[in-house]
């Protein structure tokens, strides 16, 4: 009997890739608990957690003899990432993440500096994005500090009209930048354990 505890990554996945079960197993054994860790560190919901980790492991074994793996822990890293960004995505964590999103959120911005320029770079390209009359609008409402009634008029449209167009452009600002707010805090999380 093969003690697969003693075989390198590569040894590992390379059997995988022949669809060797217990080196699948022994992979799962040596990666399951720092990628749990991982996933609940961002999730902190347990289900969801453990969710991602069957959904990494059921994707390895499926894509065995399919996929390219140059470093055995980068990948499964990765596999994290994306499960993780994945299950936000799908909802299936509660409105704790969002509070605890948002309360630390402020702390990596003032330590990270290059991280809040990346936010800021990424409103920016958010902004960018806008149909010209919401952009309009909006920066004649946030950045000029017209009322609805003033825009309204200065357009020669209704009021109704800039109500409609204001809360598309918040709309579509709130997703793109609550979308692009996760991969960056993500990122800067995994970046961490790496």
């Amino acid at each position: 009997m093969r003690i697969f505890s003693s075989y390198s990554d590569e040894q590992l996945v390379r059997l995988l890739q022949r669809g060797d079960e217990p080196a699948f197993t022994e992979i799962y054994k040596r990666y399951w608990k720092a990628l749990y860790s991982s996933a609940y560190n961002v999730l902190q919901v347990k289900a969801a957690a453990e969710d991602v980790i069957q959904e990494i492991f059921i994707s390895l074994w499926k894509r065995r003899s399919s996929v390219k793996i140059e470093s055995l822990k980068a990948y499964l890293l990765q596999a994290v990432r994306f499960q993780v960004f994945k299950a936000i995505r799908a909802e299936k964590t509660n409105a704790d993440f969002y509070k605890r999103l948002a309360a630390i959120s402020s702390a990596i911005l003032i330590e990270n500096p290059l991280l809040f320029k990346e936010l800021d770079g990424l409103l920016q390209q958010v902004f960018d994005l806008l149909p010209a009359d919401e952009k309009e609008i909006f920066r004649l409402h946030r950045e000029n500090g017209l009322t609805y009634k003033q825009i309204a008029e200065k357009k020669s449209i209704s009021v109704k009209t800039v109500e409609k167009k204001m809360s598309q452009a918040l709309k579509r600002i709130r997703y793109g930048l609550d979308e692009g707010f996760v991969l960056i805090l993500l990122a800067q999380h995994f970046s961490s354990i790496s």
